[in-house]
């Protein structure tokens, strides 16, 4: 239970890294909203339930 946890937590920091360096870079760039929009709505979707699990999964452990 502990690995999932830790493979759980760290998908959620890879997540966030890439959301936060990506968004930016992205709604910078010209007609890059309108063209990748539906992968930010999947990593942002993807963070939200990395959160979720990280804390049913912490719930669990401790």
């Amino acid at each position: 239970m502990i690995i999932a946890f830790q493979f759980a937590l760290f998908a959620l920091v890879a997540i966030s890294f890439i959301l936060i360096v990506g968004v930016p870079v992205i709604l910078a760039s010209p007609e890059g909203w309108s063209n990748t929009k539906n992968i930010v709505f999947s990593g942002a979707s993807l963070w939200i339930l990395l959160v979720f699990m990280v804390g049913i999964l912490n719930s669990l452990i401790a």
